[in-house]
């Protein structure tokens, strides 16, 4: 259902890098962050890196036919149990405030457990003021 809140989960693989870089510039380049990710180049190898390493899990919601939330991380084993830890997580600024990002964890969170995750992490930082 294009445009709901009824959006499924996508499973995210090499064939949307380009939708991922695009998704992660527009999400960081306003306020708080302003990121400056106009080298493309550098903004294609780190989505690259972080969304394809070992343990690689990325999952994303499409909406009109292009990628309006995604989650880019990786399952990680510890002595406690396995955890998918998140190490970018974004909407896109049209969709913000819509509850695209609650659904978005929701449902990765419903996926996860179904592969024996135990936890979601996702570090983040203050943005000053």
């Amino acid at each position: 259902m294009s445009g709901t809140i009824e959006d499924s989960l996508t499973l995210l693989d090499e064939s949307y890098i380009e939708q991922m870089a695009d998704l992660f510039k527009k999400a960081f380049a306003g306020e708080p962050w302003n990121d400056d990710w106009s080298d493309r180049t550098q903004l294609l190898e780190y989505v690259k890196e972080i969304s394809g390493g070992y343990n690689a899990l990325n999952y994303g919601i499409i909406r009109d036919g292009k990628l309006a939330a995604m989650t880019l991380g990786m399952v990680r084993h510890w002595w406690e149990g396995t955890n998918y830890n998140i190490e970018e997580l974004c909407v896109a600024p049209a969709l913000q405030g819509q509850g695209i990002g609650t659904r978005l964890l929701k449902l990765v969170s419903e996926e996860i457990k179904k592969k024996g995750c135990h936890g979601i992490f996702l570090q983040t930082e203050l943005c000053k003021a």
